[in-house]
């Protein structure tokens, strides 16, 4: 094999790995917020993010640095991937003063200008409008940025959808909204819902040019995701990305789930993205067995540290408590 070979063989190797970790570490996660909520640790609501995994790892493969994110409630797995620490995450969860957005936003309100990570938005499409904001000043400032807004399918029959796609359009922003169709929105079939169930056929009025991938696939979504980030930023105008997944879990802690069928929702487990994944990449030779065991013990140790960060925080003083609130004396 030859030098530049073997150098790209290594690279592959060493990006299946990245990937795979934040897949693992993305579910991992998720699967303990779930036992810290219901050990009432965490409280409020929580939606998890477990099935729809490789649509933030394969989205935000490409993004550099000086690019914006906005996620919506369920977000969790966008800030670990977009680099919170998952310590900064939990005690967030928590609701400890050490946590990414100070304790006062919760699991639907994550924040990170650091790492320009703009939400967590608790309303329905309410991020749609601040990604062409943050878009409109990249282009006003020339930064050359691209600002990456995630949506669900419920999102698209909100107002504000419409009113971002054609300023977005309109102004000729660098803007990849990215839909996570995961076909119920809270609880309601889309096509009960919706007369027209395609969601990228939606964008076509505002010229906006579109794409569907496998939503449960990361390797698909990561290739789609860097064709589409290269095109924005280089022609600075909008794209939708469809990317079609499934949640397997209820829409919220609070969900009975009585909308879906238990068969239905064994067959989409099948399709799960990480075990399809590591199927992938172990059959082609790229991750061992070694690779992954050795993933899934570093895993379980940063969530491990994450908890314990998130008991051992401190609360905010009750005497901070009016803090950005309430006017502060002059």
């Amino acid at each position: 094999m030859s030098p530049a070979a073997t150098a790209a063989d290594a690279a592959a190797r060493a990006h299946a790995r990245q990937v795979l970790a934040h897949l693992v570490l993305v579910r991992r996660f998720e699967e303990r917020c779930a036992i810290e909520y219901q050990a009432t640790r965490i409280r409020g609501f929580l939606h998890l993010y477990i099935g729809e995994e490789a649509v933030a790892v394969g989205c935000l493969a490409p993004l550099e640095g000086r690019d914006n994110v906005i996620a919506t409630y369920r977000e969790h797995g966008h800030a670990l991937v977009r680099g919170l620490s998952p310590a900064s995450v939990m005690a967030e969860m928590f609701g400890k003063a050490s946590g990414c957005s100070g304790g006062r936003g919760g699991s639907m309100h994550l924040f990170s200008a650091q790492h320009r990570f703009y939400g967590g938005q608790a309303i329905v499409g309410g991020g749609l409008p601040v990604a062409v904001g943050l878009a409109l000043a990249d282009r006003m400032r020339d930064t050359g940025a691209v600002t990456m807004a995630f949506f669900g399918e419920g999102a698209v029959v909100e107002g504000e959808f419409h009113e971002a796609l054609n300023l977005a359009a309109l102004w000729e922003l660098p803007v990849v909204f990215v839909c996570e169709n995961n076909g119920y929105a809270m609880g309601t079939a889309l096509g009960r819902a919706h007369a027209q169930p395609d969601v990228w056929r939606r964008a076509a009025g505002y010229g906006v040019e579109t794409e569907v991938v496998d939503g449960m696939d990361v390797i698909a979504v990561e290739a789609a995701a860097r064709r589409i980030v290269e095109r924005v930023r280089a022609e600075r105008r909008p794209y939708l990305l469809e990317a079609r997944t499934y949640r397997f879990r209820a829409h919220s802690m609070f969900d009975p789930e009585l909308y879906r069928d238990k068969a239905e929702v064994a067959a989409w487990r099948e399709r799960c993205p990480i075990a399809t994944y590591v199927a992938r990449m172990t059959a082609a030779g790229t991750l061992t067995a070694d690779d992954v065991a050795a993933i899934e013990a570093a895993v379980a140790a940063r969530v491990d540290e994450a908890v314990a960060f998130a008991e051992a925080a401190p609360w905010e003083p009750v005497a901070a408590l009016t803090r950005h609130v309430t006017a502060e004396a002059p």
